[in-house]
């Protein structure tokens, strides 16, 4: 009897500690956050049945073989730690694993050759240059962040039931033939801010789910039409959804669906007219600045609704926008509803005040006719 006292108050604290002393536990324990506690090491007491557990903002640097006994782990968030790798030995149970702000540079193919319950991996914000993935392996994973990273060329194997890919903020250069045509499914894929310049012919042509794709702010080659033209021509023709459009003044194209309610220009094809399509009802056409009749590629700034006056280059020229269209006094303006265009021309057309004032003076120099012929009357008469 005094044996079992002695054992029960020896280990009496560790089995009541369901919850470690630096973390916060709560749906019956299960869901524990140790997130932005300084830890060096992962805190003992954690139950085996936990299924959430947030080990995020702390210096741990490895757990490698630490976690695998968490047999109904479901999400790891074990993001801005000083992790140089993904820990070995992850639960295979897990669904969501948050690993970005480490110091991860590579993946591979060990790391994830046995998640097949993975749907979502953030490996965001790391220094990885490359990831081996394995083909039909991660079969469930849905949602793959890889932005803030140093990749040079999009990754291939990815697998093929994923819904989201983000490529963003990384030194992409290009897209090897075939790495997206076994992604059936992917409807979001983010690939702004890199380094693109062009891209191979059809190289989004197989992904058939697309709804959104982002190419902003990549160094597009315009001017070389030869390699641009298709991709441009693609984004006329794409039912997706396409944010930073490649060599377009306007921020949102695609959609061919709604292409008929669309005007955008391209730099390699020719731009409208000033006014065209003006004409359809509601039309407003953007203006900052007009230049022989044609929009300046940076014309972004809607007209309000009310009217007021634009003076052009030319003497003699004004411009009166009313409710967003607008047309210049030149040769080929073309006429609509919403606008009105004010001419001004120096000729010698006479002007009704002009017109006035040579009546008066007809009207004083009879009068003073008359005058003068009373007054040489009276002088005759006294004459005489």
């Amino acid at each position: 009897m005094p044996t079992n006292l002695l054992l029960l108050l020896l280990f009496g604290g560790r089995v009541l500690a369901i919850c470690p002393p630096l973390c916060t536990c709560s749906r019956g324990h299960r869901a524990v956050d140790c997130s932005a506690r300084g830890l060096a090491i992962l805190p003992d007491s954690l139950q085996h049945n936990i299924h959430f557990l947030n080990l995020s903002h702390n210096r741990l640097q490895d757990l490698d073989g630490l976690l695998n006994h968490f047999d109904h782990l479901r999400t790891l968030d074990i993001s801005y730690n000083h992790l140089h790798h993904l820990p070995v030995g992850l639960p295979r149970a897990l669904w969501d694993i948050r690993a970005s702000g480490n110091y991860i540079r590579q993946l591979e193919k060990n790391n994830t050759a046995y998640h097949w319950n993975l749907q979502n991996l953030d490996l965001s914000h790391n220094l990885l240059e490359r990831v081996v993935l394995i083909n039909n392996t991660l079969s469930n994973l849905q949602s793959l962040n890889l932005s803030h990273n140093k990749f040079w060329t999009v990754p291939t194997n990815m697998p093929y039931n994923l819904e989201m890919v983000d490529l963003s903020h990384n030194y992409l250069l290009q897209i090897l033939p075939g790495s997206l045509d076994r992604l059936p499914k992917l409807s979001r894929f983010y690939l702004h801010a890199n380094r693109f310049t062009s891209l191979s012919n059809g190289v989004f042509s197989r992904l058939d789910g697309l709804q959104l794709l982002t190419l902003g702010d990549n160094p597009w080659a315009c001017e070389d039409e030869e390699n641009i033209n298709h991709l441009l021509t693609w984004m006329q023709q794409t039912p997706a959804k396409i944010l930073g459009c490649p060599c377009y003044t306007r921020p949102t194209c695609g959609e061919a669906h709604l292409a008929t309610r669309r005007t955008w220009h391209s730099a390699a094809f020719t731009e409208a007219p000033l006014g065209a399509g003006a004409h359809h009802p509601g039309h407003r056409a953007p203006m900052q600045v007009v230049t022989s009749g044609y929009l300046s590629k940076s014309a972004q700034l809607n007209v309000g609704q009310y009217p007021s006056t634009v003076n052009t280059s030319g003497p003699g020229k004004q411009v009166l926008i009313v409710g967003g269209g607008f047309l210049t006094s030149t040769p080929h303006s073309l006429s609509t509803q919403s606008s009105t265009t004010i001419r001004t021309r120096s000729t010698k057309k006479v002007l009704p005040g002009r017109a006035h004032s040579t009546s008066h003076q007809i009207h004083i120099c009879s009068f003073e006719t008359t005058i003068l012929g009373l007054l040489c009357t009276v002088v005759i008469l006294c004459a005489c």
